[in-house]
């Protein structure tokens, strides 16, 4: 797509009246390469060079290098810049080394290595396992020795048995590793004990309470590997923040080196920063950012580009989809059909076929929530639409980032909410195009959060006062506390969780409540059952649900009331499609 015609087109509208505050241009940039001192093995060349890789970036050998060594990484480079790779070649070199069938005839180095993914979310692990798949199926050698698979809360209970006895690369998330397997680890005993890489994707989004709950759950994992004779290596990837290696090291309690020498090609980029029309002449108040959304969703689409516009809520994708699709109708666009929105509450099958859809072209433009600011491959998109500053200069461009994703050229484009940050951002573009990304903050002593992990890692294993500093200062006082509680019984000097309940259960790693409501739709005419469940207030959790409905809905809540365990939502909408 011609970028800069586009923007000609922009301007040239009717309501057109100097919205477009600032253009700033963000050169190419060629590609560096390197090749590591100790080469790949073959089975992994030939994987490469069937995906047309013949040379690795510079950050993507040292990557791999520092792997082999053994040393704890975190690899902070730019959206698209082949960061998977970096963690998954070292993986593969060292499965393929372990694995007696493809060891070239030598003995294999240990018993068979094996590899824990975790991924913030299931649908960026059920992405990954994809590319993965078929990353490894370009060779015969490679997909005997690599046994990739999901273990979550969707994996089937024969799956499960199947990847707990034969799989080598686990892929999960941590509150699955949380809840269902470390407290089960017996069952994992052979994995843990040649457990060679841990793997920790999109790091930078594990910060505040999650961050602390994540790092309670990392020492606890490298209790169990020592416990079975393990010593993992940490791969962490990282969108661009202030503080990589801080919160590296502060999630797995290691001393974690940085790669942060970016060696992918970039294609150029124009981003563009747009103010809203005022309401008029003398008034603060500005046009809405959603309404200006659908123009330039709109203009993109007509333009034969392909576009996505990122809304801070559920209910604005709905809208700016919605709106856009009026849009195209009017003006008799064959690409109406071909705009959807991208939310939490879709079933997880609808949104794998928007993911698929958007890879695949077949959709033209895509109004979605930060659901898909993560790494979930969705293919070169021309444009990102920013529905207001996203409230870091981090977000803020790894959305812009999801534009030229190869090497084509781009537009992102931030349209500023009436916020004063937002209008700030707008009259100082030098301030916020010089910005370093914020800095990630994680609090590993938090009490609270210790209070639950410990009482979860003396149920794994009983806990003695060696281990404590595993934990943190704070850890020794908390164990006093929970004895005198009688949530733990100290016994010839070891610590046991009193009950035969798995403790996991029921402590949320994403929320401070605990708590959970099942809700339940009210609606005569609905096409499905929408399964929901939130942490919080029911009456909070009622509204959430009634924006969770069907793809397309735009519902009213309606339910006032008192709040019950078992909520009743009832939708008030015009109709439920399925898609």
């Amino acid at each position: 797509m011609d970028v800069a015609a586009l923007l000609e087109r922009i301007k040239t509208r009717r309501d057109y009246a100097g919205q477009l505050e600032h253009v700033e241009l963000l050169d190419e940039r060629e590609g560096r390469f390197d090749a590591p001192s100790t080469p790949l093995p073959d089975a992994v060349q030939r994987v490469l060079a069937a995906r047309g890789v013949d040379r690795l970036y510079v950050h993507q050998a040292q990557a791999y290098e520092a792997a082999l060594a053994r040393r704890d990484w975190v690899v902070t480079t730019g959206t698209a810049s082949g960061k998977t790779l970096c963690y998954n070649l070292p993986i593969l070199a060292s499965v393929l080394a372990s694995h007696p069938a493809v060891s070239d005839g030598a003995a294999p180095t240990d018993a068979e290595a094996t590899a824990l993914y975790l991924y913030p979310t299931k649908a960026l692990a059920q992405d990954q396992l994809k590319g993965l798949l078929e990353l490894i199926s370009a060779d015969a050698e490679v997909a005997s020795a690599a046994r990739p698979g999901v273990y979550d809360g969707d994996t089937p209970t024969s799956q499960r048995r199947r990847i707990r006895s034969e799989g080598n690369l686990v892929l999960t998330n941590p509150d699955m590793l949380h809840a269902s397997i470390l407290p089960y680890h017996p069952k994992w005993a052979t994995f843990f004990a040649a457990l060679r890489y841990i793997v920790v994707d999109e790091v930078h989004t594990y910060r505040g309470i999650l961050g602390a709950h994540v790092s309670a759950v990392l020492r606890r994992l490298d209790r169990i590997c020592r416990h079975y004779g393990g010593n993992p290596t940490y791969l962490a990837t990282s969108a661009t923040i202030g503080n990589p290696g801080e919160l590296a090291s502060r999630l797995t309690a290691r001393d974690v080196e940085v790669i942060d020498d970016d060696g992918s090609p970039r294609g150029r980029k124009y981003f563009a920063l747009w103010n809203p029309s005022p309401l008029g002449a003398d008034s603060l108040a500005r046009r809405s950012a959603n309404d200006d959304a659908v123009m330039w969703l709109q203009e993109a689409v007509e333009a034969d580009g392909q576009a996505l516009a990122f809304t801070r809520t559920r209910q604005a994708a709905e809208l700016i989809r919605r709106y856009t699709r009026e849009a195209l109708e009017a003006q008799h666009s064959p690409h109406a059909s071909k705009v959807r929105a991208y939310r939490g509450g879709y079933l997880p099958n609808e949104r794998r076929q928007i993911e698929q859809d958007l890879f695949a072209g077949s959709l033209r433009a895509v109004a979605a929530t930060n659901a898909l600011e993560l790494g979930i491959d969705i293919g070169s998109l021309d444009v990102a639409v920013l529905v207001n500053y996203p409230g870091t200069i981090a977000s803020c461009w790894q959305q812009a980032g999801r534009s030229g994703r190869r090497q084509d050229e781009s537009l992102a484009v931030l349209l500023a909410g009436n916020d004063p940050v937002d209008q700030y951002l707008l009259r100082h573009p030098d301030y916020f195009f010089s910005q370093s990304p914020e800095h990630a903050v994680v609090d590993p002593d938090n009490p609270y959060v210790l209070a639950k992990h410990l009482k979860s890692a003396a149920f794994e294993l009983p806990l003695t006062s060696d281990e404590f500093a595993v934990f943190g200062p704070l850890a020794a006082p908390i164990v006093d506390a929970l004895c005198e509680q009688q949530q733990l019984a100290n016994v010839h000097g070891a610590y046991y969780h009193p009950g035969g309940q798995n403790p996991a259960v029921g402590v949320s790693l994403r929320h401070m409540s605990d708590n959970t409501f099942s809700i339940v739709l009210v609606d005569r005419h609905a096409a499905a059952d929408i399964p929901y469940q939130s942490a919080g207030t029911p009456r909070a959790a009622g509204r959430n649900a009634a924006s969770n409905q069907a793809p397309g809905a735009t519902p009213t809540p309606v339910d006032r009331r008192p709040p019950l365990t078992e909520h009743e939502v009832i939708a008030n909408v015009d109709s439920i499609s399925a898609p």
